[in-house]
């Protein structure tokens, strides 16, 4: 947490010095999320939609659908992500998202469709790399999924195992879903 503290310091002085930087009211936007600090990173996100340019834009967009999906309003995560998606389709940021969320959902085509999407756009997997997530369980679950991808069942089964174990029963349930169904495998 010292790291993240650090870096939220230097975003608020950033900030401090110039106020219409948007790209570091986003990162700052996401520092709050990460110390669940919610409310205060909405209302920076939502700042972020209204002054920024599109690429901002699109990146508050992707921040409020995790904001969304981690309280339940699965409908605005789609939704945000869905805006997002049409800002610019060649980012690969949305699709994750979609592929997630489509997952927890049970979507196994949607979510199949939407990984196979970020995967193109993101061929070095940069922006993969750089995903911030609030929860650790929300990358093992993206990392579930393209083990599961990338036929590499043991990886992918190990993840779903920690999912399964993990503090949210959404996600648990994804991974059970997901062990059940390597188990069927041939």
């Amino acid at each position: 947490m010292g790291r993240l503290s650090e870096a939220r310091a230097q975003l608020e002085e950033a900030l401090a010095k110039d106020p219409d930087e948007i790209a570091a009211l986003n990162d700052l936007a996401v520092s709050y999320s990460m110390e669940e600090r919610f409310d205060a990173a909405r209302h920076l996100l939502e700042e972020v939609l209204a002054r920024g340019g599109p690429r901002e834009q699109q990146a508050a967009l992707v921040n409020l659908s995790e904001l969304y999906a981690l309280d339940g309003y699965l409908s605005a995560a789609l939704a945000h992500l869905a805006s997002a998606k049409a800002i610019d389709p060649g980012r690969p940021e949305p699709s994750y998202g979609l592929a997630l969320l489509a997952d927890e959902q049970g979507d196994h085509v949607g979510s199949r469709a939407a990984l196979r999407e970020a995967l193109e756009a993101d061929r070095g997997g940069v922006a993969r790399r750089e995903l911030a997530f609030i929860y650790t369980e929300e990358r093992l679950h993206l990392e579930a999924l393209l083990a599961e991808a990338s036929g590499d069942v043991a990886t992918a089964s190990s993840r779903w195992r920690e999912l399964v174990r993990g503090r949210f029963p959404v996600l648990a349930q994804t991974g059970q879903r997901h062990l059940e169904e390597l188990e069927r495998a041939p």
